[in-house]
């Protein structure tokens, strides 16, 4: 009786093994849109830096550190160009606070 059921639970076993690399294999498609939910949400908080930046540019109370800002400004917009084409980041995908300058 006991070989009866030895059977059924290899079965039982190996299908829960397949399932289980189902799960995961779509697990990994999760966790790639995950990681470029948070590239985009990273770009975007370098882009809102990158408009604070200009903002301050033409402020009068930053003209003493104009030379400071417009190296700030350069740097990030490396970053960002960098950033975008590492990722494959398009222009349709971002929200980009400049473009309504």
């Amino acid at each position: 009786m006991e070989n009866e059921f030895k059977g059924f639970d290899d079965e039982v076993h190996h299908r829960g093994e397949r399932h289980k690399r189902r799960e995961h294999s779509s697990h990994k498609r999760g966790a790639k849109t995950f990681r470029r939910g948070r590239a985009l949400a990273f770009l975007e908080m370098m882009n809102l830096k990158r408009s604070t930046i200009k903002q301050q540019l033409d402020a009068p109370e930053f003209q003493s550190i104009n030379q400071i800002l417009i190296g700030e400004l350069k740097a990030i917009d490396m970053v960002i160009n960098e950033f975008t084409q590492l990722f494959e980041i398009h222009e349709n995908e971002t929200k980009d606070p400049c473009q309504d300058e």
